[in-house]
C-alpha cells in the first residue's frame, strides 16, 4: 500500500475537470460562434428590410457592431445605422460605410432617441414646429417602422433635415 502519483490533467475526462487553459479555449470558441451567429442575424435584418448596400459586411464584438459595404444612397447608409443599433445587445455602431457617389451630395438626417411620451407627431413638433409632418419621419424610418403609432423608448429614429 502506499501513495500513488499521476499528472492531474492528463488522461480519461470522466469526472469533468479541465485545465484553465481548456475552459479558456472553450469559452473562446463559444464567444466566436456567438459573435458569428449575431453577425448572420444582423445581416440577414439588413437583408430582409431590403435597403439597397453591396458587400455588406457586419463583425460584432460584444456590444459594436462595425458595419462595412457601399451604400445606394445616404438614406439608405443611415437606416442600416438605425436598423443595427436599433437591437438589443447592440451599444455602438462603427460606421465604416461607403455611398455612391451620385448619391453624396444627400443631407444627413438628424438622429433622435425617443423619450417617454413622445409620439411621431410631438417629435414633428419638437424638429420642424408643426405636429403634421409626422409622416416625413415615418418614411424616413421605413422599412424598420411598420406604424407610426409603433415606435418605444430608445428607439433611435431618423429626423430628415428641412
Amino acid at each position: 500500500m502506499g501513495l500513488f502519483s499521476f499528472i492531474k490533467n492528463a488522461g480519461a475526462k470522466l469526472i469533468g475537470f479541465k485545465t484553465d487553459e481548456q475552459k479558456e479555449a472553450e469559452k473562446l470558441a463559444a464567444e466566436e460562434a456567438a459573435h458569428d451567429k449575431v453577425e448572420a442575424a444582423l445581416t440577414n435584418m439588413v437583408s430582409q428590410l431590403g435597403l439597397g448596400v453591396e458587400g455588406l459586411n457586419i463583425s460584432y464584438d460584444g456590444s459594436t457592431a462595425t458595419i462595412s459595404g457601399q451604400a445606394h444612397s445616404n438614406a439608405d447608409r443611415e437606416k442600416i445605422i438605425v436598423a443595427i443599433g436599433n437591437v438589443d445587445g447592440v451599444n455602438s455602431v462603427d460606421d465604416q460605410m461607403t455611398v455612391d457617389e451620385v448619391a453624396d451630395a444627400e443631407l444627413e438626417a438628424e438622429f433622435y432617441e425617443v423619450e417617454k411620451g413622445d409620439t411621431l407627431s410631438a417629435i414633428s413638433k419638437k424638429f420642424y414646429g408643426t405636429a403634421n409632418r409626422y409622416m416625413e419621419i415615418f418614411h424616413a424610418n421605413e422599412p424598420m417602422l411598420s406604424h407610426p403609432d409603433r415606435i418605444y423608448v430608445g428607439q433611435t429614429l431618423r429626423i430628415p433635415k428641412n
